[in-house]
Protein backbone atom coordinates (compact mmCIF):
# COMPACT_ATOMS: atom_id res chain seq x y z
CA UNK A 1 0.00 0.00 0.00
CA UNK A 2 1.51 3.51 -1.10
CA UNK A 3 1.83 6.38 1.32
CA UNK A 4 -0.83 8.40 -0.64
CA UNK A 5 -3.62 5.24 0.09
CA UNK A 6 -2.32 5.14 3.81
CA UNK A 7 -3.41 8.96 4.30
CA UNK A 8 -6.28 8.37 1.90
CA UNK A 9 -7.65 6.06 3.80
CA UNK A 10 -6.68 7.73 7.27
CA UNK A 11 -8.70 11.23 5.98
CA UNK A 12 -11.46 8.93 4.93
CA UNK A 13 -11.93 7.34 8.23
CA UNK A 14 -11.28 10.67 9.79
CA UNK A 15 -14.09 11.87 8.32
CA UNK A 16 -16.25 9.24 9.27
CA UNK A 17 -15.44 9.86 12.57
CA UNK A 18 -16.26 13.71 12.52
CA UNK A 19 -12.31 14.67 13.43
CA UNK A 20 -11.69 18.53 13.24
CA UNK A 21 -7.62 17.30 11.60
CA UNK A 22 -6.92 15.37 8.66
CA UNK A 23 -7.36 11.97 9.74
CA UNK A 24 -7.18 8.60 11.82
CA UNK A 25 -4.36 6.17 11.36
CA UNK A 26 -3.22 2.68 13.28
CA UNK A 27 0.23 1.99 14.38
CA UNK A 28 0.88 -0.06 11.43
CA UNK A 29 -0.19 2.40 9.22
CA UNK A 30 1.80 5.46 11.17
CA UNK A 31 4.78 3.57 11.27
CA UNK A 32 4.77 2.96 7.01
CA UNK A 33 3.97 7.21 6.59
CA UNK A 34 6.64 7.73 9.15
CA UNK A 35 9.27 5.55 6.93
CA UNK A 36 7.99 6.80 3.56
CA UNK A 37 7.63 10.78 4.24
CA UNK A 38 10.53 12.32 5.09
CA UNK A 39 8.11 15.18 6.45
CA UNK A 40 6.12 13.06 8.56
CA UNK A 41 7.11 13.26 12.72
CA UNK A 42 5.93 11.41 15.27
CA UNK A 43 4.82 13.61 18.35
CA UNK A 44 4.53 11.25 21.68
CA UNK A 45 2.39 13.07 23.63
CA UNK A 46 1.74 11.06 27.16
CA UNK A 47 3.26 11.95 30.18
CA UNK A 48 7.16 12.11 31.16
CA UNK A 49 6.67 9.23 33.75
CA UNK A 50 5.14 6.72 30.98
CA UNK A 51 8.05 7.99 28.73
CA UNK A 52 10.36 6.51 31.43
CA UNK A 53 8.65 3.48 33.06
CA UNK A 54 6.66 2.44 29.70
CA UNK A 55 8.57 2.86 26.88
CA UNK A 56 9.10 5.19 23.77
CA UNK A 57 9.32 5.22 20.26
CA UNK A 58 12.99 5.65 18.68
CA UNK A 59 13.57 9.10 17.04
CA UNK A 60 10.00 10.66 18.52
CA UNK A 61 9.38 14.08 19.33
CA UNK A 62 8.15 14.51 23.08
CA UNK A 63 6.00 16.92 24.21
CA UNK A 64 3.67 16.27 27.60
CA UNK A 65 -0.15 17.21 27.13
CA UNK A 66 -0.66 16.09 30.35
CA UNK A 67 1.56 15.81 33.29
CA UNK A 68 2.01 13.08 36.21
CA UNK A 69 0.44 13.09 39.03
CA UNK A 70 -2.98 14.29 38.56
CA UNK A 71 -2.78 14.57 34.56
CA UNK A 72 -2.44 18.14 34.83
CA UNK A 73 -3.10 19.51 31.37
CA UNK A 74 0.16 21.23 30.09
CA UNK A 75 -0.25 24.81 29.09
CA UNK A 76 2.44 25.51 26.95
CA UNK A 77 1.60 22.44 25.17
CA UNK A 78 1.17 24.54 21.68
CA UNK A 79 4.17 26.54 22.06
CA UNK A 80 6.49 24.04 23.13
CA UNK A 81 5.19 21.94 20.14
CA UNK A 82 5.89 25.20 18.10
CA UNK A 83 9.64 24.96 19.03
CA UNK A 84 10.01 21.13 18.22
CA UNK A 85 7.85 20.57 15.27
CA UNK A 86 7.45 22.84 12.26
CA UNK A 87 3.65 23.61 10.60
CA UNK A 88 4.92 22.19 7.58
CA UNK A 89 5.49 18.78 8.59
CA UNK A 90 2.83 15.87 8.50
CA UNK A 91 2.27 15.62 12.61
CA UNK A 92 0.85 11.92 13.96
CA UNK A 93 0.10 12.28 17.48
CA UNK A 94 0.30 9.14 20.19
CA UNK A 95 -0.64 8.81 23.61
CA UNK A 96 -1.26 5.71 25.80
CA UNK A 97 -4.65 4.43 23.68
CA UNK A 98 -5.72 7.45 21.84
CA UNK A 99 -7.60 9.94 23.53
CA UNK A 100 -4.99 12.22 24.80
CA UNK A 101 -3.61 12.39 21.13
CA UNK A 102 -6.55 13.20 19.94
CA UNK A 103 -6.92 16.17 21.48
CA UNK A 104 -3.11 17.12 20.83
CA UNK A 105 -4.01 17.21 17.24
CA UNK A 106 -7.47 19.33 17.62
CA UNK A 107 -5.20 21.65 19.78
CA UNK A 108 -2.09 21.23 16.79
CA UNK A 109 -5.20 22.23 13.88
CA UNK A 110 -6.74 24.99 15.89
CA UNK A 111 -2.88 26.35 16.07
CA UNK A 112 -2.60 26.30 12.67
CA UNK A 113 -0.58 22.80 11.57
CA UNK A 114 -2.21 21.62 8.25
CA UNK A 115 -1.36 17.76 8.38
CA UNK A 116 -2.30 16.52 11.35
CA UNK A 117 -3.47 12.82 12.60
CA UNK A 118 -4.09 10.78 15.56
CA UNK A 119 -2.82 7.31 15.99
CA UNK A 120 -5.17 4.73 17.57
CA UNK A 121 -5.06 2.16 19.96
CA UNK A 122 -2.17 4.29 20.74
CA UNK A 123 1.18 3.23 22.58
CA UNK A 124 -0.29 0.43 24.91
CA UNK A 125 -3.82 0.01 23.39
CA UNK A 126 -6.84 -1.21 25.03
CA UNK A 127 -6.80 -3.51 28.32
CA UNK A 128 -7.37 -7.26 27.59
CA UNK A 129 -9.55 -9.58 29.82
CA UNK A 130 -6.40 -9.03 32.91
CA UNK A 131 -6.91 -5.64 32.60
CA UNK A 132 -3.24 -5.43 31.06
CA UNK A 133 -2.34 -2.99 28.04
CA UNK A 134 0.08 -3.87 25.15
CA UNK A 135 -1.22 -6.89 24.11
CA UNK A 136 -4.74 -6.39 22.53
CA UNK A 137 -3.69 -3.47 20.05
CA UNK A 138 -1.48 -0.67 20.22
CA UNK A 139 1.71 0.33 19.27
CA UNK A 140 3.49 -2.43 21.44
CA UNK A 141 1.10 -5.25 20.09
CA UNK A 142 1.74 -4.66 16.50
CA UNK A 143 5.31 -4.85 17.35
CA UNK A 144 6.76 -1.91 15.91
CA UNK A 145 9.77 -0.84 17.20
CA UNK A 146 10.16 0.67 20.62
CA UNK A 147 12.57 1.08 23.62
CA UNK A 148 12.73 1.23 27.42
CA UNK A 149 12.83 4.65 28.59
Amino acid sequence: MTVETILATAQSRGSELGLTYSGALTPPEAWAVRQSLPQAVIVDVRSAAEWQFVGVIPEAVRVELRAYPGMVPNAAFVSQLQQQVGKDKTVLFICRSGARSDEAARLAAEAGYAEVYNILEGFEGDRDAEQHRGRVNGWKAHGLPWIQG
